[in-house]
């Protein structure tokens, strides 16, 4: 397992346990240690390679204390290999080896063959309804969709340079490390991508002759608001190709790209997730590129999308579903012995075909637009939720994503105790609890004291419900609560814009 940031040792200990037939899993230092914990606890891992520190916003970050607790907390690890950020300095860590002395340049290399669906590695859910689950992804399925992906539908050519802003803890990352086997040169970036300004990434693309340029909606949506246009700070005769995931790129994103970055480019909305580990919908160099909208359906990948009815539609919204098996679907969840787990994530609502939960609408054309992830970004609420628990004011938190301005933002409601107030010191605790323990991309964007929060008849929290009202939608389903009555207050905070 690696607790690192996105640096060439990362990708080095990566191939060296995949080329051994072992599996790797990795979490980005800017993990609360509980979010770690809930990840490789579950893994039991062997071995731990993790940094002594990573750096952000100008600033070193010590992880040596958090590495500690790492080893504490999870008795199945046997050595840790301590790869040094900066200067080497002592890690007392027990059965703690640095980096150059676990190398061993005596070794021939060797590289064990193994079947298709062998494991090679190990992401993680959002953990929106519990702890994270552990999916594990095969050699064979991600190497031949990633191979597609890169390849056909990005036109990665050997030779070139190919850049993502990503961490470790996103799919993304094994994504871009896959463009190895293009012939690319991989150009790896880790820190704010705002620091010291907002040209830092550009800077490099422009040093290190970028061809294919990847990053998220919210990136691109956060350097047209800095009013900083690439295209005339930077020179980038090479690059010809932009992607964006994570959520979907409006409209004024597609015409940010094309009017300051590059009125050349192709530009490619892509969208899949950690469950497939590549994409459903996603970039074709040959093809027109529409404002709005994703270019294609993966090759070889039978996507539709299902009315409420569960027949596909054409021309409307509807669930995206998979149709066909595909290479890249999980070999299994780890620890789901028996598959249910499995078949409960992906199968349960139809009879043999996969339903993503992400919701989107197909052109006539076979284009999708924008795909929509439910509850907004694929994060984790149950995480959310874990750490208003021990905020002792909040009896219980509901988190939604919450549509606005092209972007989306968690909106996260807490119901207090007796005669409490959410002012702005308690804000301040809630907000420090989330960053601390799990992510800052945890932290909710707003938060709304609410009477009360609607429940099923079984006690489950509803979030469609909420999210369905403060978008101005109806509530299909109100009768199915045992305190409709607390939807009043939702229904009077549509279009919430606090």
């Amino acid at each position: 397992a690696g607790f690192m940031p996105n640096m060439p040792e990362t990708i080095i200990a990566m191939l060296a346990t995949v080329s051994l037939g072992a599996i790797w899993s990795s979490c980005s230092p800017d993990f609360g240690s509980q979010g770690v914990l809930d990840r490789f606890g579950q893994i039991a891992p062997k071995l731990l390679v993790a940094a002594d520190g990573y750096c952000y916003n100008g600033k070193t970050i010590d992880c040596l204390l958090r590495i500690n607790e790492l080893v504490e907390q999870i008795p199945s690890v046997e050595t840790v290999v301590i790869v040094p950020f900066s200067d080497e300095r002592p890690a007392d860590i027990p059965n703690s080896v640095k980096w150059g002395e676990f190398l061993d340049a005596d070794s021939a290399l060797t590289f064990v063959q193994v079947p298709f669906d062998h494991p090679l590695c190990i992401l993680y859910s959002s953990g929106t309804t519990g702890v994270p689950k552990c999916i594990v992804h095969g050699h064979g399925g991600t190497l031949l969709q990633h191979g597609k992906e890169l390849v056909l539908h990005t036109d990665i050519r050997p030779e070139e340079r190919f850049f993502y802003f990503t961490t470790c803890g996103w799919m993304m990352w094994n994504w871009l490390v896959s463009g190895l086997m293009t012939g690319a040169t991989l150009v790896l970036f880790d820190g704010s991508p705002f620091y010291p300004g907002p040209d830092v990434l550009w800077r490099i693309a422009e040093e290190e002759s970028v061809s294919v340029f990847g990053t998220s909606a919210r990136y691109l949506g956060a350097l047209q608001k800095a009013g900083f246009e690439p295209a005339k700070s930077c020179n980038l005769p090479n690059l010809r190709t932009v992607l964006s995931t994570g959520s979907p790129l409006p409209h004024e994103g597609f015409e940010f790209v094309y009017d300051s970055i590059g009125s050349d480019l192709v530009l490619s909305s892509i969208s899949g997730g950690t469950d497939i580990v590549s994409c459903f919908a996603l970039g074709n160099p040959i093809k027109p590129v529409y404002r709005g909208q994703l270019q294609c359906r993966g090759l070889g990948m039978d996507v539709q999308f299902f009315n409420d009815t569960g027949e596909p539609v054409v021309g409307e919204r509807g669930e995206l579903v998979c149709l066909k098996s595909f290479p890249s679907r999980p070999v299994m969840f780890w620890g789901d012995a028996d598959g249910s787990r499995y078949r409960k994530a992906y199968y349960a609502n139809y009879d043999n075909i996969w339903a993503h939960g992400d919701y989107g609408e197909l052109t006539p054309d076979g284009r999708s637009d924008a795909v929509l992830n439910p509850g907004g970004v694929r994060i984790g609420t149950a995480e959310i939720y874990r750490q208003v628990e021990k905020v002792n004011e909040v009896l219980e938190s509901l988190a939604v994503g919450q549509r606005l301005d092209g972007d989306e933002r968690v909106v996260l409601f807490v119901r207090l105790r007796d005669d409490l107030q959410l002012d702005e010191n308690l804000q301040k605790h809630i907000r420090k609890t989330i960053r601390d323990n799990a992510t800052p991309r945890h932290v909710p964007a707003v938060i709304v004291q609410a009477p009360d929060l609607p429940r099923t008849v079984s006690g489950k929290l509803t979030e469609l419900a909420v999210r369905a009202l403060i978008h101005g939608e109806e509530v299909k389903n109100s009768d199915a609560l045992a305190n409709p009555e607390s939807l009043t207050f939702f229904k009077e905070l549509q279009q919430l814009t606090v």
